[in-house]
């Protein structure tokens, strides 16, 4: 039969760059202090108040930071 005899090929995994970056510990923990901060400034603009459309763009932005932390927690960089 057609291709009985031959082994399929398995496409290699797919990773994104963020994955490789999170792999080196350093690397990890250099980001996550750098989103930590940047969540830090967004919600020191929101509390010193904002006109409505910078306020709707800087609540977005936190919770895109937010969300990323909560991926950077679920991945373990390699090496601890």
């Amino acid at each position: 039969m057609l291709g009985m005899g031959e082994k399929r090929k398995k496409a290699p995994e797919f990773v994104f760059e963020l994955e490789k970056e999170l792999a080196s510990p350093e690397q990890h923990k250099q980001i996550k202090e750098r989103v930590e901060g940047r969540i830090q400034e967004i919600k020191k603009a929101l509390r010193d108040g904002a006109n409505r459309k910078e306020f709707e763009t800087l609540g977005l932005i936190l919770h895109g930071y937010t969300a990323l932390l909560k991926v950077m927690s679920r991945v373990s960089p390699k090496g601890k």
